[in-house]
């Protein structure tokens, strides 16, 4: 993989991260009960989707 995919690889995965954060933290603010958690579960997926495009990024 060349340097610029990994440059837009490692982005990506920073914004998807960064949209996990706003996502958890306005499941656990402003909603409850199973929106709470369907938001919450969301959340915890697309921060294991920016860890794996994260580490995918190194390699």
């Amino acid at each position: 993989m060349d340097p610029m995919t990994k440059m837009w690889l490692s982005l990506i995965a920073v914004l998807i991260m960064g949209l996990s954060v706003f996502l958890i933290t306005f499941a656990r603010n402003k909603t409850r009960g199973l929106l709470r958690g369907f938001l919450s579960v969301l959340a915890f997926i697309f921060l294991l989707i920016g860890i794996l495009g994260g580490a995918a990024s190194i390699m």
